[in-house]
């Protein structure tokens, strides 16, 4: 059931964990590559945390159809997130005019 602490102790770690990330590209603390993953473990954390306390979404029997409508969607988003780059990144480099002595265009 939804509870007042519940959602303060999701939202309170989803902060948390986003300024932390802010923190560390602010100062840059850490080498490009190890503050992409730190970025991107605090962003999988904070995703987890709110499903969890802000979206009641768990694996136990009375949320199953909630859970399922996620573990089918997410698949989808990064498809959808996946090909939308990719058909952006294709775009600029069919579209955008070569600039001479620039390696690797066309």
């Amino acid at each position: 059931m939804a509870s007042r602490r519940g959602y303060l102790t999701g939202f309170i770690l989803a902060s948390v964990l986003m300024a932390l990330a802010t923190f560390l590209v602010s100062s840059h603390a850490l080498p490009p590559f190890a503050l992409l993953l730190a970025i991107m473990a605090c962003a999988g954390f904070a995703v987890i945390a709110q499903v969890y306390f802000l979206l009641h979404i768990d694996i136990s029997e009375h949320n199953i159809w909630n859970t399922v409508a996620l573990v089918a969607f997410v698949p989808l988003f990064v498809i959808t997130i996946g090909l939308t780059w990719w058909m952006f990144s294709q775009l600029y480099l069919r579209t955008m005019p070569s600039i001479p002595g620039m390696p690797g265009m066309h």
